[in-house]
């Protein structure tokens, strides 16, 4: 259901870097780059990822409430990326673990820029 969802960050350049390199291994790579924004996913028509300097011009603002949830394949998955964002310079939010029994296990990051991230599995 969801296309795409957009992020504000400080240098396009950098967040195309970071978010490339963060889902290398699912094959991540900038599918649309207009310069001020660029998007990032595995395949065209798939859920992707914008970043973006923002078009009013002025500075961005990460949302408090607002967060951009991946979801992985396993709970190992789940934790790799979490893990490796935490290694590539982003903030914990929340160390990956079970967060209802049976039913959803979570990580939580601010990347870079501020902007809050969730790596999750169902089941």
């Amino acid at each position: 259901m969801i296309g795409y969802a957009t992020i504000g960050v400080k240098d396009v350049d950098a967040a195309k870097k970071w978010y490339c390199d963060l889902f290398a291994d699912q094959g991540a790579e900038v599918k649309v780059d207009i310069g001020r924004l660029a998007m990032i996913g595995t395949q065209s028509g798939q859920p992707m990822i914008a970043v973006c300097n923002p078009y009013n011009g002025e500075a961005h603002e990460p949302g408090n409430g607002n967060m951009v949830a991946f979801a992985a394949d396993s709970k190992e998955q789940a934790e790799a990326l979490y893990n490796r964002a935490i290694e590539m310079g982003a903030s914990c939010e929340g160390e990956a673990g079970q967060r209802i029994p049976d039913r959803f296990y979570g990580g939580y990051v601010r990347d870079p820029d501020g902007n809050k991230l969730c790596f999750y599995v169902f089941g």
